[in-house]
């Protein structure tokens, strides 16, 4: 038996429902740890570039790793792992709450879901017991509506449930899977795909433990970082407002979405809709997954109002891409909006960009009120959460979204395509590559498309993140300088790679001043495996290695590795103003040669060699090409 692990997958197949357990090998972790490497593992050997995202033969990967197995800071993560609709190739994404937590004590490390039902269903697994059961009267409810119905249906309210909302039953290609009814895998689709198997929840719970290698050890070094890195978040505002927090200096930094990435300043705007002005008019309070320290999320309520809600609040990327990526500045309605998008299971930051991408349009002449039947003008909040009903609800103008904002694009105006931020069909989440040039190569050539989260580098740059282990200091935070950018976005992909393989928190790292050596020490007396720095770097390198393997398979490369022509726009006014953008032609060779691959973007036959995936090398011959954009299939 593997330290750690439970050596064991669940593999459902909901076309002719049924489930077998399936055993794991100690080679098999040590290659690819868990989570977002071992869902990069399964799309390598069981996807071809023909799988249809949205067909039956599509694998659902819900992963667990190692740090699950004890009570450490941060360990309630999980990752999902498709090929999602939206982009047609590699896709991962992360939720809390307690659901992994549960998974890994009902005896798995991951569970595997293909096939598709002819009906609407939900998975049981309660240790070794495993149903798929009917989900009549369920399908059709929103996201916390189904955690309850679960519940109530099983008659245990100790169940813990992911969901989708109406938008991933509608196969809306921008919906989210939902955990427990307050956090959420976001970004890609995935709820789409969960949606195109007919599978409406998934309820867990179990009793079994994990053997660790030195629990004793793991026991104290673990409430020692909890009280460490609780410490941190007390001092730097973190526990107090959650993300945020973050509203006032990213908009100071050039850093915020604004008008669609179109405007450059907005600071009465993100003063009014960030923190503490947020914590005051929400009553926010702090809502915290299981073993957490930070408590990012918020609970919220709005009396009274035309707003009037409660529940969990929009977090950082949602006042971005729903507040002053839309010039909405009022924190209510944001707030109720957001609730729209966590009922409906619609992901904040693609959802964002379509009512963005449809303002825009009405602003330059290429959408018409006739037509929308809004008055989508810049501010307007009704209208926007008018849009964002239909969009989850995929009728009227808004089925024009349901295939996401890039799609809607070529449907509303030939004009349009270019007005478009996005990144391999995966829209930009609420950070302004021009305020930071390793973000901008960050987003070009991360696996999933745009995405901050898979690098953290913008941190880096604005001097809140180093990690002295691999000699990312506070000399590397240097705005608007060509030295170490695309150095930074290979090590900090690769860091990432293996925390969300891991899986933990990125927030116990990334602000939470959980350290690189500290990680290490819990790691090891989880696994006994003695690993190194690095033994870490040279396991994310793999992992997304592995990844890119598919972005190729699927027919993903230089040509896709961009960034959109929105940021190749200077600023007129504040931090950026003037200043160039990130010139990514001369850092993708860059790039390219620190990895170890080709001028095409393609992974040397050396390279797959040294990281032990020589296997796989078939994906890299004769991978096909296709335009750049959004799935098709």
């Amino acid at each position: 038996m593997t330290f750690g692990y439970h050596d064991r997958v669940l593999r459902v197949d909901l076309t002719s429902r049924s489930a077998r357990s399936e055993g794991v090998d100690e080679r098999t972790w040590r290659t690819f740890v868990g989570g977002a490497g071992y869902g990069a593992k399964v799309l390598l050997e069981e996807t071809t570039a023909q799988t249809d995202p949205l067909g039956p033969d599509n694998p659902l990967v819900f992963a667990l790793g190692p740090y699950q197995a004890g009570a450490a800071p941060g360990n309630a993560k999980w990752s999902v792992v498709a090929k999602s609709p939206l982009t047609g190739t590699y896709a991962d994404s992360a939720a809390g709450a307690r659901w992994g937590v549960g998974l890994k004590k009902a005896g798995y490390d991951a569970l595997i879901v293909k096939g598709a039902s002819k009906t609407p269903v939900y998975i049981l697994i309660d240790d070794e017991r495993v149903e798929i059961k009917d989900a009549a009267g369920i399908w059709g409810l929103d996201s916390y509506e189904t955690v309850q119905a679960v519940k109530d249906r099983e008659s245990d309210g100790s169940l813990s449930v992911v969901s989708i909302g109406p938008a991933g039953e509608n196969l809306v290609r921008i919906a989210c899977i939902i955990a427990d009814g307050h956090s959420f895998a976001g970004r890609a689709g995935l709820g789409a795909v969960m949606g195109s198997k007919g599978l409406k929840a998934i309820a867990v719970k179990g009793s079994r433990s994990v053997e660790v290698y030195d629990s004793a050890a793991l026991k104290e070094s673990s409430k020692k970082r909890f009280s460490e890195i609780l410490k941190a978040v007390r001092e730097n505002g973190f526990r107090e407002h959650g993300t945020p927090n973050l509203c006032i200096t990213a908009e100071a930094f050039g850093d915020m979405p604004i008008k669609y990435w179109t405007g450059d300043v907005w600071p009465e705007g993100a003063a009014r809709i960030g923190a503490p002005n947020y914590t005051k008019v929400l009553n926010a309070k702090p809502l915290p997954c299981a073993n957490c320290p930070v408590g990012c999320h918020r609970n919220i309520e709005v009396k009274e109002g035309p707003y009037a809600t409660s529940g969990p609040g929009p977090e950082y990327e949602t006042l971005g891409m729903l507040g002053s990526n839309l010039l909405i500045d009022d924190p209510e309605a944001i707030a109720l909006a957001n609730d729209v998008c966590n009922r409906l299971g619609l992901d904040t930051i693609s959802a964002g960009a379509c009512v963005g991408l449809a303002m825009e349009c009405q602003e330059l002449g290429y959408l018409s009120e006739e037509k929308s039947g809004l008055d989508l003008s810049w501010g307007n909040a009704d209208s926007a959460i008018s849009l964002l009903k239909d969009i989850g609800n995929k009728r009227g103008f808004g089925a024009i979204f349901a295939d996401g904002a890039l799609a809607a694009s070529r449907l509303i105006h030939p004009e349009a395509e270019r007005l478009v931020a996005h990144v391999k069909g995966l829209d930009l989440p609420a950070h302004d590559a021009r305020a930071c040039w390793s973000l901008g190569i960050n987003y070009a050539t991360c696996t999933r498309g745009a995405c901050h989260m898979r690098g953290v580098t913008e941190d880096v740059e604005m001097g809140g993140f180093f990690i002295p282990e691999i000699g990312v200091t506070k000399d590397w935070s240097v705005f608007f300088s060509p030295e170490h950018k695309a150095e930074l976005a290979v090590k900090l992909q690769d860091y990432c790679a293996f925390l969300n393989s891991l899986v933990i928190c990125a927030f116990m790292v990334d602000g939470g001043e959980l350290s690189m050596t500290s990680l290490l020490d819990m790691f090891n007396s989880i696994t006994g495996w003695g690993w190194t720095v690095d033994d870490v770097m040279k396991a994310g390198a793999r992992i997304t290695n592995a990844q890119r393997l598919v972005n190729l398979m699927d027919g993903h490369g230089r040509h896709t590795d961009t960034i959109p022509y929105k940021m190749t726009v200077p600023a007129k006014e504040g931090f950026r103003a003037g200043q160039a953008p990130v010139p990514i032609d001369m850092y993708l060779d860059e790039y390219y040669g620190l990895r170890g691959w080709d001028r095409s973007g393609r992974p040397t036959a050396e390279c797959l060699r040294d990281l032990g995936l020589s296997e796989y090398a078939r994906v890299v011959s004769g991978a096909p090409v296709r335009r750049a954009g959004a799935c098709t299939g």
